[in-house]
């Protein structure tokens, strides 16, 4: 028996110090990200050097002792400081939003990713329609979610797009005056929606992954040059950027963009059985994000239940600033 408690008592004193090893390095690398697109890809998992830093400090103090224990700590440390430094702005945005109660004539929007694997297409589209959303901004419709873009064209007057090749799908119940795509390298579109108040640019896109580096960052910078092209007061972008709030890549498009950017803290990935093999118990990354001009003031931003995608849905209820 004191064989395998010196046995179980070494595994767990192993694991602490691998938990604060990797997590410190991974952290302090993924400052780095300020200079590399490729350490900025490390960015993204700061929740879990930030978990790997604290399961380091609690197991070194619980287990270890000496020069063991001060050695695992310092290491547990170091990742908890560096992702603090990455996720503390975002998480400090967070909690100083404060939603407010709908009104008549505010503005709904809804930004899914459909997810080309969707295992409930039909549940994803009932869901949709029973928001009844103003706006409806869609990536990754094809495949297994066709239901989900047959069943929004058949409900909503207007598409910013007539073909199935279009990705993403923004759907309004206002009449669209004007729509198209940017331009080629990003996947986006954008439609101009006829308003009582004065006309509302939609732009809605889908970024690749932060891997291979560089290819996200070029994305970002057509969005900020396609952006520029519309009214910044009441411009909307809604999308799948496939990129957290704590890049360095990100952070640098919401300073570009010079728009408000909604989402803060908001996990919307992974949703439901992500996966073949993978079931997710609750979201972790904040992919999907929702910007507004000026004219805008989100009363009200929440994220919606899995349903059949990868992705949880972001439901944005908008109301337009008196001038």
């Amino acid at each position: 028996m004191r064989l395998i408690a010196q046995l179980s008592s070494l595994l767990v004193r192993g694991s602490a110090l691998m938990l604060g090893l990797v997590g410190a390095t991974l952290a302090i690398a993924s400052l780095g990200g300020a200079l590399s697109p490729a350490l900025d890809s490390l960015t993204h998992m700061a929740p879990l050097w930030l978990g790997m830093g604290a399961g380091a400090v609690i197991l070194g103090l619980a287990f270890a002792r000496g020069a063991e224990r001060k050695a695992i700590v310092i290491l547990g440390v170091v990742a908890l400081c560096g992702s603090a430094l990455l996720i503390r702005e975002e998480v400090w945005s967070a909690s100083r939003y404060k939603p407010e109660p709908i009104a008549p004539g505010d503005l709904k929007l809804i930004q899914f990713n459909a997810w080309e694997e969707n295992d409930a297409p039909a549940r994803s589209l009932a869901w949709l329609l029973a928001q009844d959303a103003d706006i409806v901004v869609i990536e990754e419709g094809g495949g297994a979610a066709r239901r989900i873009i047959k069943g929004l064209r058949a409900a909503y007057p207007f598409t910013s797009c007539a073909t199935a090749r279009c990705e993403p799908w923004i759907f309004s119940r206002k009449k669209m005056t004007a729509s198209g795509a940017l331009p080629r390298g990003v996947a986006g579109v954008w439609a101009v929606i006829e308003n009582p108040a004065g006309p509302i640019p939609i732009i809605g896109v889908h970024y690749v992954w932060p891997l291979p580096a560089g290819r996200q960052q070029a994305q970002s910078a057509m969005l900020v040059k396609a952006a520029s092209g519309f009214d910044p007061e009441s411009l909307i972008i809604a999308g799948d950027f496939n990129s957290t709030p704590w890049s360095f890549t990100l952070k640098r498009q919401d300073r570009a963009l010079g728009l408000q950017r909604w989402t803060r803290a908001l996990p919307s990935w992974p949703a439901g059985q992500f996966s073949r093999v993978a079931t997710a118990p609750a979201p972790i990354l904040p992919i999907d994000h929702v910007y507004s001009g000026s004219a805008w003031r989100a009363v009200k931003v929440e994220r919606g239940p899995a349903i059949g995608s990868d992705h949880h849905p972001i439901v944005v209820t908008f109301r337009r600033q008196e001038k």
